[in-house]
């Protein structure tokens, strides 16, 4: 995914006070050179109305894209390349994944008190094509849905860099084929030479330290990773609310594994 903004666009965002850094404790960060190389710096561009359609309801909310400044700096040598050559054969450079995530935000929950937080891991076959082999794209719906109806709001953060618990898209693939020959989903990534869960949500934690800071929030999850990480990166007002939805015989065995796993699922919660 190719990203880049030209300087002159980029002064005028930040003189609108559209385009903001900030970094791991989710302050805003005023110069715009760190002199520490490996602190985590986050670009925040927003924020954007957007009226979203979901499972049949309409929703307006506003979106924010966010990306580290280390994925931008390697942008810049590439757009220099592509300016020096006049755009050619440059294509294969300009392929690699970058991960750009978003935060989705339901009403004013920086007002109010305790919101929904839902942190979701991006999934193209679910999100998109809406598969039922996992529960994600239902999830998804169901946070929309569930925040944008409770008078405390919230927020999405949406992260693109998580397919398949991490792996990538393209290894994912290879676990479904894995999977149909009678791996669960966690044996699957491990028989690839994978972690079974290689997500990273320090991005997330820091958005979310900067769109509420760190105050009482519910967080709709089932997974206690998710809740341990977020915790150590300093959201440590956590309370928890359980996010079960989508439920099918197809993807009964993908919901048993996650529980066998530890995720706080119920027996009765995938009865079908």
């Amino acid at each position: 995914m190719f990203t880049y903004l030209k300087p002159d666009v980029r002064e005028r965002l930040v003189a609108a006070g559209k385009l903001v850094r900030i970094s791991g404790d989710g302050s805003c960060i005023d110069n715009e050179n760190s002199t520490d190389e490996d602190a985590l710096i986050i670009n925040l561009l927003g924020p954007i109305p957007l009226p979203l359609r979901l499972a049949g309801n309409s929703y307006q909310v506003n979106w924010y894209a966010a990306v580290r400044s280390t994925e931008l700096e390697k942008v810049e040598g590439l757009a220099a390349a592509l300016r020096k050559s006049g755009g050619q054969n440059l294509f294969a450079d300009l392929a690699p994944s970058m991960a750009v995530n978003s935060a989705v935000v339901i009403g004013n929950p920086e007002n109010l008190e305790n919101p929904l937080v839902r942190v979701h891991s991006n999934c193209l076959t679910g999100d998109v094509f809406g598969s039922q082999r996992c529960e994600c794209g239902a999830q998804l719906a169901s946070a929309v849905s569930r925040i944008a109806d409770d008078p405390s709001g919230g927020i999405i953060i949406y992260m693109a860099g998580h397919e398949g618990r991490g792996i990538g898209l393209w290894a994912k693939a290879a676990t479904y084929l894995l999977q149909d020959a009678g791996e669960n989903t966690y044996q699957a990534n491990q028989s690839l030479g994978l972690p079974a869960d290689s997500r990273d949500f320090t991005d997330a934690a820091a958005l979310i330290l900067y769109f509420l800071g760190n105050r009482p929030m519910r967080l709709l999850t089932n997974n206690p990773k998710k809740i341990d990480d977020l915790s150590s990166a300093g959201l440590t007002q956590m309370t928890t609310q359980g996010h079960v939805a989508g439920v099918s015989k197809w993807n009964k065995r993908y919901l048993s594994a996650k529980q066998s796993w530890g995720h706080k699922i119920s027996d009765s919660d995938i009865a079908t």
